[in-house]
């Protein structure tokens, strides 16, 4: 792998809202072993229904403090027009410039309810509520969103955020560059020329991978499922591995001018500190 200095190119990192006190202790050493990474904005999840929102807020809030720029997950199902409305005054009180909307899931037993169908009709509503106030980021699916109708259907729906107002793109998570080149290329040939951000997953736990993956729709192919059952129980292979595998993969998207990298950390600092390393970012 080539770990010579290369030109600043964007990183940026996304971080889930800790449970317990614990947690927040820890995500606050993963988060200053990262920034020696310079991130151009780290991101906060937020759960079902928008029940993290007080760990999500108070993550964003703690990152901001901390002198990096955030961006805070943000969902609409389930919501209504005043509470979206009361949110985002939160958030730009607390000096918040960056969104990630997203439709979002419901908890389950919930009903369908609020008054926003789709991801778009939330960008449309932030748009119009706050002018360039925020810059927006959207979901992109280059394997696919595991709900769509279609390939067409899922690309036409990502076309609707991006014409709402999106600024940008952040991808589900992938391990075929070539998934991510089509969507792409797909996406210009609609005039969409909003950045397209691949989203990159290290791998440090097969069956934590398979979960994942089983529920997101993203395809782990045959080859890397095969490896990875055939390590069994061998920790310390499969993140060698992954570790392999992935800066591959980013060597390929960056080599075919992906705008950046937005890492997925799970709270974990090691797997992407070497990603960046061997990347020479």
């Amino acid at each position: 792998m080539n770990t010579e200095s290369k030109p600043a190119l964007p990183v940026s990192y996304e971080f889930f809202p800790p449970k317990t006190p614990e947690g927040v202790a820890k995500l606050r050493g993963v988060r200053q072993a990262l920034y020696a990474r310079k991130p151009s904005f780290c991101s906060v999840t937020y759960g079902a229904g928008g029940s993290t929102q007080q760990g999500t807020f108070g993550t964003v809030g703690e990152i901001l403090a901390e002198g990096v720029d955030a961006a805070s997950h943000f969902s609409c199902i389930g919501a209504t027009r005043d509470s979206v409305r009361t949110q985002l005054a939160e958030l730009r009180a607390m000096g918040v410039r960056r969104l990630v909307a997203l439709r979002g899931d419901l908890p389950s037993g919930y009903g369908a309810g609020g008054e926003f169908q789709y991801a778009s009709d939330l960008v449309a509503f932030i748009r119009a509520e706050t002018g360039d106030a925020f810059h927006i980021e959207v979901a992109a699916y280059p394997e696919v969103h595991p709900q769509a109708r279609s390939p067409e259907a899922d690309l036409q729906a990502y076309a609707a955020k991006v014409r709402a107002g999106a600024d940008s793109a952040i991808t589900q998570y992938f391990y075929n560059a070539d998934a991510y080149f089509r969507f792409v290329d797909e996406s210009q040939r609609l005039g969409l020329a909003v950045p397209v951000v691949p989203g990159i997953m290290p791998i440090g736990s097969s069956t934590q991978l398979m979960r994942f993956s089983d529920a997101c729709g993203a395809e782990i192919p045959r080859w890397i499922r095969l490896r990875l059952q055939a390590f069994g129980d061998d920790t310390a292979s499969i993140k060698s591995f992954g570790l392999d595998v992935v800066s591959t993969l980013c060597e390929q998207l960056l080599r075919g001018g992906a705008p950046g990298l937005h890492f997925y950390t799970m709270n974990q600092s090691a797997a992407t500190l070497e990603l960046c390393r061997r990347l020479g970012l």
